[in-house]
């Protein structure tokens, strides 16, 4: 999460860039693939039973139905390029460029928000269905849906990641803890020196 607050917020000299940073956040808050994003129009975002805003698409790659609540941070991109351009040319709600465009300048973002992590435009689906939601308590099978999957089995191969995460997050933990207990372990051993020499 750090690192996508680290790109969030950060401002650019290039148009083209804030732009892109925008689409991926996007993306991280929604879950659509790059092609789902480009082809995304105004009239498949529309208010829900609950009266919120939701994306209704077919997902291009499987034509499952994706039912999908818009955050927050997703509706305030979603306004910064309604006026847009681009986004009036094509009729879409996103002024998209090639995949292979957006994945160039993600490496750029990456290098100037110093992130190390090889930046392409599907680890943003893949941060929203770790970070955002999994992490966050979604059940695994409302993600299944956000991201359209054919069978849970997908979606799961999501929570392994979330696993493996905290299985190395526990173990710096641990040795934190027995570094900790070692250390107060000295420090009562010194007291008991010093009190031998009183």
């Amino acid at each position: 999460m750090e690192e996508l607050d680290r790109i969030k917020n950060r401002e650019f000299p290039l148009e083209r860039l804030n732009i892109v940073r925008d689409i991926f956040i996007f993306s991280c808050y929604t879950g659509l693939s790059y092609i789902d994003v480009k082809q995304l129009r105004l009239d498949q975002i529309t208010k829900g039973d609950d009266g919120n805003l939701w994306i209704f698409i077919k997902r291009q790659k499987t034509e499952i139905p994706c039912h999908i609540p818009l955050l927050d941070e997703a509706k305030v991109i979603l306004d910064r390029y309604k006026n847009h351009r681009i986004c009036r040319w094509r009729k879409v709600a996103l002024p998209v460029l090639t995949n292979q465009r957006m994945n160039g300048y993600l490496k750029e973002i990456a290098d100037l928000c110093t992130i190390t992590k090889v930046l392409t435009y599907h680890l943003a689906r893949h941060t929203f269905a770790t970070t955002i939601t999994l992490s966050n308590g979604v059940p695994i099978e409302t993600v299944s849906q956000m991201l359209g999957h054919n069978s849970l089995k997908t979606t799961q191969h999501y929570a392994k990641v979330i696993d493996t995460k905290v299985s190395t997050e526990m173990s710096a933990l641990q040795e934190k803890l027995l570094e900790r207990n070692k250390e107060e372990e000295e420090d009562a051993g010194d007291m008991k020196v010093m009190k031998l020499f009183r």
